[in-house]
Parts: C-alpha cells; structure tokens; sequence
C-alpha cells in the first residue's frame, strides 16, 4: 500500500522548516508527498473576465515557479512528489483535493511555522473534517 503525505501552502507562502519537514517526514514514511498550492479569488458578482484570466494566469505562474522550486528538494533526495495549484475558497478546495484522491497518511501545513488565526483561519475550520492528522513545525531555538 502507497502512503501519501500532503503539503498544502496558502497564498503563496511557503515555509522553508515545513517543506524540510515534508521531505523528513516522507523519508520516513517512505511516503510520496503532493504539494498543493491553495489561493483564495473569489468569482461572484460582476467582474471583468478578462482581468480575472490575467489575475489567474499572474497567480498560476508564480505558484508553478514556487512549486516546482519546493519540488526540486524532494526529487533530489529521491521522493516522489507530484503538486497541484487551485484557486477558490480554500477550504473547499482543500477538501475537494482530498476526496478526489486516496486517503492521504497526513496532511503538513506548508505556510508557516504555527497555524494562523487560532479558529478563525479557514484551515482550522476544515481541519476536523480531515480523515488524518493536519501536522505543524515549530521553528528550531
């Protein structure tokens, strides 16, 4: 049986401590890691198209250079990584990536060192409907 870890990242924010956790953890585990970049847009109402597109096309670019930077780390310690970019309301989006796919072992916030906003982050709110545990890093004294 595969295990599977995910690396979810918000806003374009990556933690250097959990993207080296990530790659620990899944040695360990001898786990394939997923890195998914989340970032909140909002479609409702009347906005222009066009510029959604060009907002779109600015946030896939700069996700995929970041993505694929945090991707080089785990290939070269011989992890099998694959990432995914989704733009929405995080938090369903989260939580639509994971039931797309197999159950995941674990799912390590990317984005910082501790979670943000105790209970008022979207991920806090999404975190009791994960069928695994959501894993933080603490930043080393």
């Amino acid at each position: 049986m595969f295990k599977d870890i995910l690396i979810v990242f918000d806003d374009l924010k990556t933690c250097e401590e959990a993207l080296s956790y990530g790659r620990e953890f899944a040695l360990r585990m001898d786990a394939r890691a997923t890195l998914l970049m989340l970032v909140q847009m909002r479609f409702a109402g009347r906005t222009i198209l066009e510029s959604q597109r060009a907002e779109l096309n600015r946030i896939e670019q700069q996700a995929a250079d970041l993505l694929s930077h945090a991707s080089a780390a785990f290939l070269q310690q011989g992890i099998e990584v694959s990432s995914a970019i989704r733009v929405g309301e995080p938090g369903q989006e989260l939580l639509k990536f994971l039931a797309d796919r197999p159950p995941v072992q674990a799912v390590i916030w990317g984005s910082g060192t501790e979670l943000p906003g105790k209970g008022h982050h979207w991920v806090t709110r999404v975190a009791g409907n994960m069928e695994c545990p959501l894993l933080t890093v603490s930043k080393k004294t």
